[in-house]
């Protein structure tokens, strides 16, 4: 087998209709779209079809929608024999890591992300109500991951967290409103380039989101996972999981925990790997691996030409 990577994409990926240019190629993207809509009892077809993009933003759409898409790109590669020798997601894009590593069932994956995305925009909207300004998210460019830790601890700024370590160049911070607003100009004093306000949903990958993990738990606890079939990593750790049970454990924690994608593509790299395939909607994760000063190429495969092509 060629050492392929699989890399599934997050949030903020979407599109409307992406995916679906698949189906008319793919007969295993076709039962992706329906195991989806079995278990979400819509058709997933229509959502993505119709929703516009303001619509698909919403985190109990999104994630859902997002893995249909992912794992619908998944079958079509897999038809044309391109296997993954590895997985790895970016937050949401986990989900479908999971199922490609085959810790968990295509039923599951959809049953999972479809509670997870209910429990996190349920916890976002929650926060937002008790809040006159609510937390949120930033990105912060021209500072290293590493000085943008140090300096939260330095400043002890208790309602500031690092949320996405995503490549050398950017580090995206959750925080309160307060936190935010100090944080800037300190971010700017101390060398950032810049600090953009994201418009997401909520202060995700962070503390604040607990509400959500403790809604999970339950439904998590209740899923079967099966040790990883192929090398997987984890966002939590930014290192290789080896069984069920810890991929089960890190599932919880990643809601509340930052993603160390920095760390993790220096893991997977480390596996010697001769490709690695941006696997749904997008190219933020092309980008993200550029950033990182890699050589190992990452090759676009959302789209049916992108496949195609291949």
């Amino acid at each position: 087998m060629k050492k392929n990577v699989f890399l599934f994409p997050g949030q903020g990926a979407q599109y409307p209709g992406m995916g679906l240019d698949i189906l008319d190629v793919s007969e295993g993207a076709k039962k992706v779209f329906e195991a989806a809509s079995d278990i979400l009892e819509k058709d997933m077809i229509t959502i993505i079809r119709d929703s516009d993009a303001e619509a698909l933003k919403r985190t109990d759409i999104s994630q859902t929608a997002i893995s249909a898409a992912s794992l619908a790109a998944a079958a079509f590669l897999r038809e044309r024999d391109i296997l993954p020798f590895a997985c790895a997601g970016f937050s949401l894009g986990e989900y479908p890591a999971l199922n490609q590593a085959g810790v968990i069932s295509i039923e599951d994956c959809f049953r999972l992300t479809n509670e997870r995305g209910k429990a996190m925009q349920s916890a976002a909207e929650s926060i937002r109500q008790r809040s006159e300004e609510p937390p949120c998210m930033a990105a912060v460019t021209g500072l290293s991951c590493e000085q943008v830790e140090v300096l939260i601890a330095e400043w002890k700024l208790t309602d500031l967290f690092a949320a996405n370590i995503n490549s050398p160049k950017q580090t995206v911070v959750s925080g309160s409103a307060a936190a935010l607003a100090e944080a800037e100009n300190r971010f700017k004093e101390a060398g950032a380039k810049r600090f953009i306000r994201l418009q997401v949903a909520g202060p995700f990958h962070s503390p604040f989101m607990k509400e959500a993990a403790d809604v999970f738990s339950p439904v998590l606890a209740k899923t079967v996972f099966n040790d990883p079939k192929v090398p997987l990593f984890s966002n939590v750790t930014g290192k290789q999981i080896f069984s069920g049970e810890e991929a089960k454990k890190l599932a919880l924690l990643h809601i509340t925990s930052p993603v160390r994608w920095v760390e993790e593509e220096a893991a997977v790299a480390e596996l010697g790997v001769e490709a690695c395939f941006e696997v749904g909607p997008g190219k933020v994760l092309q980008g993200l691996w550029k950033d990182s000063g890699s050589v190992i190429p990452v090759y676009p495969a959302g789209t049916a030409k992108d496949i195609q092509d291949l």
